[in-house]
């Protein structure tokens, strides 16, 4: 057997079982430790399975988002950290987009004080956060309110995307992998993420190093449309060396 197709296998297995050890996975396939060994590391560096002492089980992580309450609590620190570099990114006389976030907010938070710059989000809570910043010219999409994040998406707001044309956009994503790109757990949250990528020039996706290797089951965007990744010094130098691989300038904060 193939490795290519023995690894399919063994995330076939995993999947079945939920659950499986390195030896149970050797015996299976009928091979030493080490080469199963090999392979899940493989596996996992596609974000398809994630390894635990002794053996793998499903990663769950990209296949359905926690909720806003939940993720605004994760990674707090980082996502600040990201934030704050994130935003040092934007020039005065810039129009950007701030995609709906927990990370994309700390990018608004640090853009209160400044100047000239317009704002187009499809986030009330950045709009809300940028309320008294009387040198940012705020638009807000409009689209369907999601009440457990205060994101607007839809029709409307796809077609007000579809009008714009803005120097930078600050995406946010559940899951990002140097091979796959971006994806998502949510197919009807897919349309305003490619609308805002195709209303930028540049591209530059925030998230923290949890989102690292993960792939989920629609694409967003391939890996080359992102110009700049900022994430958190916790990513691994082998991770970041993965995106700069595939041309993408990485900003470890």
């Amino acid at each position: 057997m193939l490795a290519a197709e023995r690894k399919i296998r063994i995330v076939e297995y995993v999947k079945q079982n939920r659950v499986a050890s390195v030896a149970a996975l050797a015996q299976a396939f009928q091979v030493h430790e080490a080469t199963i060994r090999r392979d899940l590391a493989e596996i996992e560096q596609e974000g398809l399975l994630k390894r635990t002492h002794g053996g793998v089980i499903v990663d769950q992580g990209a296949n359905s988002e926690p909720s806003f309450t939940e993720r605004a609590h994760e990674q707090l620190e980082q996502k600040q950290r990201i934030g704050k570099r994130a935003a040092e990114l934007v020039e005065d006389g810039d129009h950007i987009i701030l995609d709906s976030g927990t990370t994309t907010l700390h990018i608004a938070q640090h853009l209160v004080d400044r100047s000239n710059i317009t704002v187009v989000t499809n986030d009330m809570n950045i709009a809300a956060e940028l309320r008294d910043s009387k040198g940012i010219s705020v638009i807000v999409t409009g689209g369907s309110l999601y009440h457990s994040s205060y994101m607007l998406n839809g029709m409307f707001t796809d077609h007000v995307l579809s009008t714009l044309h803005v120097q930078k956009a600050f995406i946010g994503t559940p899951a990002i992998h140097s091979k796959y790109g971006l994806t998502h757990p949510e197919a009807q949250l897919v349309p305003t993420k490619q609308g805002m990528i195709r209303a930028a020039q540049e591209i530059i996706v925030v998230a923290d190093d949890t989102k690292i290797g993960k792939a989920s089951l629609h694409a967003v965007a391939p890996i080359h449309a992102v110009h700049t990744f900022i994430t958190g010094a916790e990513a691994s130098e082998a991770q970041i060396k993965l995106f700069r691989d595939a041309g993408v300038n990485v900003i470890s904060v």
